[in-house]
């Protein structure tokens, strides 16, 4: 498993019980809006292809309806945002914000750059290859944010699976085409 260093946890300053917390649901927006935006950019790089090149590709026999995937993502970015709250929440009990901050980024912009190579580019390769490396960062978000917030590093589980589902799918893709 990877490790971390610890300065990427919670500091030791005693902070209050996370569940006595008031909700700041300006921030909850924020959080969301930007997540459901990534999920935006990255439709306007999928809409067109979806209905032509997507519809002409060999696909495995355990592809998804392309119905599902509209509300499987737009439920995904709502967790992601909410686990991103979560964290900000207790941003000043972390040593290393910037990087938190960083690695939270890197996996949104992985995310949109999958779409954008995929559907976009219509590059099945690179975009396998980019999946794996997208698959990663999430993990290792995922495992930042848990230290941050139990719940937060939760409410990526889906993601790690969806994305996980999402890299078979585009290995078969790439081999049958």
């Amino acid at each position: 498993m990877t490790t971390l260093p610890a300065d990427m946890a919670a500091t030791s300053r005693p902070q209050p019980a996370e569940n006595t917390k008031k909700i700041n649901f300006g921030a909850l927006a924020i959080s969301l809006a930007i997540t459901l935006a990534v999920g935006a950019l990255g439709g306007l790089f999928t809409a067109n292809s979806v209905k032509t090149w997507y519809k002409t590709l060999a696909k495995p026999s355990f592809n998804p309806p392309d119905s599902l995937f509209s509300p499987v993502w737009t439920t995904l970015f709502i967790l992601i945002g909410i686990a991103a709250y979560l964290v900000w929440r207790n941003r000043a009990a972390v040593a290393h914000w910037p990087r938190v901050v960083a690695i939270y980024a890197i996996q949104l912009i992985l995310n949109l750059m999958w779409s954008f190579l995929f559907f976009y580019k219509r590059d099945i390769g690179f975009a396998l290859i980019e999946i794996f490396v997208f698959l990663v960062i999430i993990i290792i978000n995922a495992i930042v944010f848990y230290r941050i917030n139990k719940w937060a590093g939760y409410l990526f589980v889906p993601y790690i699976l969806w994305v996980s589902f999402a890299a078979i799918l585009t290995w078969q893709i790439y081999i049958l085409n």
